[in-house]
């Protein structure tokens, strides 16, 4: 049996105001250092390819077995593009190239932003990654609308929809109440 010993310089946390925040934060007692609490980034793309849309069916949860766009967690020291293209590439083998910012999402129960840009692929070619059962290049009434994996995609098909053939338009953002209600199955 091993037996754990604490470190005598382990941090000890008081969550306490801080010079002017507006929230308590966790300090260490020792040293002073504050532990903020961020929310996480999540970078994807609406990918186009003439007239189909780049779906991915997913492989692990949370939602496995359900459709969603390429998306994931953005990594330290890359771009929120470089971040959305190596999302593309790991879930669904696709080269793609950034068109434009399509939304910004604020997922507050989860503690997420996610940045959804709309982009192409540069060929034709996919296929399923580590985190995909399956891909497909759907048109729009192939899209599986009960089968989405979160709202967020169901939100960004949307959206893409409205500005397939522009790029002259503001990104868009959580959508009104009531406005493209996700369909639950």
């Amino acid at each position: 049996m091993v037996q754990k010993t604490e470190h005598p310089h382990a941090p000890e946390f008081t969550k306490r105001d801080v010079g002017g925040d507006s929230l308590k934060r966790s300090v260490c007692d020792r040293c002073g250092f504050i532990d903020y609490q961020n929310p996480k980034v999540i970078v994807g793309s609406a990918i186009r390819h003439k007239n189909r849309i780049l779906m991915c069916k997913r492989a692990i949860e949370p939602r496995i077995g359900y459709w969603t766009l390429p998306a994931g967690f953005l990594e330290l020291h890359e771009t929120a593009e470089e971040g959305a293209m190596r999302e593309a590439q790991e879930e669904a083998c696709a080269e793609i190239e950034i068109e434009r910012l399509l939304a910004v999402y604020s997922v507050t129960h989860i503690s997420q932003v996610q940045l959804i840009y709309k982009a192409h692929l540069v060929r034709p070619e996919i296929a399923p990654g580590p985190e995909s059962q399956e891909v497909a290049l759907m048109e729009w009434d192939e899209i599986p609308w009960t089968e989405l994996a979160f709202p967020s995609v169901f939100w960004t098909l949307n959206y893409l929809r409205e500005v397939w053939d522009t790029d002259d338009f503001t990104p868009f953002g959580n959508p009104p109440e009531g406005k493209y209600p996700f369909p639950v199955k």
